[in-house]
């Protein structure tokens, strides 16, 4: 699984965790419009998936550019991202 890393994601309106595979070839706005849907549909539409959700670094907090590759971010295996 070259392709993909995975990852923890943080979603604090929900307090829940998620384990998760992302691409490391699609942007990080594709990336947050994946992972918005598939909350809002684990969450039985709890979470809304709208334009203003971001991903955010679960490290030091800083968000990431929707214009980037995963690759080309400090996105690795075990990494924590926050969507909110």
């Amino acid at each position: 699984m070259n392709n993909k890393v995975l990852i923890e994601l943080v979603v604090p309106v929900l307090e829940v965790r998620y384990d998760v595979y992302i691409p490391v070839n699609k942007k990080i706005g594709n990336v947050i419009i994946l992972l918005s849907k598939v909350v809002s549909d684990l969450s039985m539409g709890y979470f809304k998936e709208n334009d203003c959700n971001m991903l955010y670094d679960g490290d030091t907090g800083e968000k990431y550019g929707v214009d980037v590759l995963v690759r080309n971010t400090n996105i690795r295996n075990g990494s924590r991202l926050i969507l909110m």
